[in-house]
């Protein structure tokens, strides 16, 4: 029997053209949630940091929280919907749809494996039709409320490794009972790339375009 096939996709900037973490920021930016000017200080920062894989994410989700948390969920959840409607769905390109299609059709489950929180990416997974998400688990209170803290390991770095093998114990899978394709754009995943069997890097930064071209790793371009 053949193994069964794992399609894992990093979010960001792989099957969309933009960094959602980055744009609800500046989406709250728009609604008046925050002190633009300091807020956009700190979030390129941020930003930064992520791309030279420095950022540290418990302080970084704290930051990128605080807004909802003020605001609170219902007002949050409104939000989020404007959010959905005006930035993510137009930057669904049809590339990402068909690639995401050719997986399905040839018989794979589908995962998103993201370092973007929960709450951004939740509504984003279902409108891509993929219901695995595997994203940076935002901690509530007794009453539902955001406490600006993460549940167990972040899903960054290494830590997408150790979330995919979370998933596959709770299958009672190991890596070598699944065939595995990841696709990302970031150097920052590199832990991930080197423990599948097929590593794509997609729509890459310089760093990983280098790398992946060192290693024969496929190039794949989805966005121009």
């Amino acid at each position: 029997m053949s193994k069964p096939r794992l399609a894992l996709f990093d979010l960001d900037h792989t099957l969309l053209p933009l960094d959602s973490d980055y744009e609800w920021g500046e989406f709250t930016i728009r609604l008046g949630w925050c002190d633009a000017s300091e807020f956009k200080r700190r979030n390129a920062e941020y930003f930064e940091h992520y791309r030279a894989g420095t950022l540290d994410i418990h302080d970084y989700v704290r930051f990128a929280t605080q807004a909802i948390r003020e605001r609170g969920a219902q007002a949050a959840a409104r939000a989020h919907e404007q959010f959905m409607q005006e930035v993510i769905a137009p930057a669904v390109r049809p590339q990402a749809l068909e690639l995401i299609g050719q997986h399905r059709q040839g018989g794979a489950q589908l995962l998103i494996v993201t370092a973007t929180n929960d709450f951004v990416t939740g509504p984003i997974a279902k409108l891509f039709g993929i219901d695995e998400l595997i994203a940076v688990e935002l901690e509530r209170d007794a009453h539902g409320q955001l406490t600006g803290e993460i549940v167990g390991i972040a899903s960054a770095r290494q830590g997408k490794v150790q979330r995919m093998e979370q998933w596959l114990r709770s299958r009672q899978l190991d890596w070598t009972e699944v065939e595995t394709t990841f696709y990302t754009d970031s150097i920052n995943d590199l832990a991930l790339l080197e423990q599948v069997n097929h590593p794509v890097a997609t729509n890459p930064d310089d760093r990983l375009r280098s790398l992946a071209q060192e290693r024969g790793w496929p190039i794949v371009e989805l966005f121009t």
